[in-house]
């Protein structure tokens, strides 16, 4: 990566073992952006704050960046709020859409309190359906379901 890519999000959906949410990680300036649609804080997943703090450590390392100028507290995490899932089945569908969302803006910072354009508390149902076809067309041009 070059100085280029200092603006760049990276995103990792992730599955906590039951529970699927988004991170947007801006390695370079180690920069964490944590969406969940249950509003869990990251402690509710230490291994996976362990897991990102390591990938991004290791990333710094490769990088030959000094560890003494940028110890490993170093690492930002901001917790986005983003629309609520009411039920315990969507989570899947909103991490979706959160990263749809950031790249239909072309952000390359996430807003802790989400993006005006998509700001609400919860997705409708046609929000959610929406997603779910796109996905459907996605997978389809995949020629994954044949």
């Amino acid at each position: 990566m070059d100085n280029k890519d200092a603006e760049k999000l990276f995103f990792i959906p992730f599955n906590t073992g039951g529970h699927w949410l988004l991170l947007a990680i801006n390695p370079i300036r180690e920069i964490v952006y944590y969406l969940d649609s249950l509003g869990n804080d990251w402690t509710t997943y230490p291994d996976m704050k362990v897991l990102i703090d390591t990938v991004l450590q290791a990333f710094r390392a490769q990088r030959d960046i000094q560890t003494s100028r940028r110890g490993a507290n170093s690492i930002t995490w901001i917790k986005v709020g983003c629309p609520q899932q009411r039920n315990q089945i969507d989570c899947g569908y909103f991490m979706l859409r959160f990263m749809r969302d950031t790249l239909a803006l072309g952000r390359l910072k996430i807003p802790t309190d989400y993006f005006d354009e998509f700001k609400c508390a919860f997705y409708t149902k046609d929000q959610v359906d929406e997603i779910k076809e796109e996905w459907c067309q996605f997978m389809i041009k995949l020629n994954v379901c044949s």
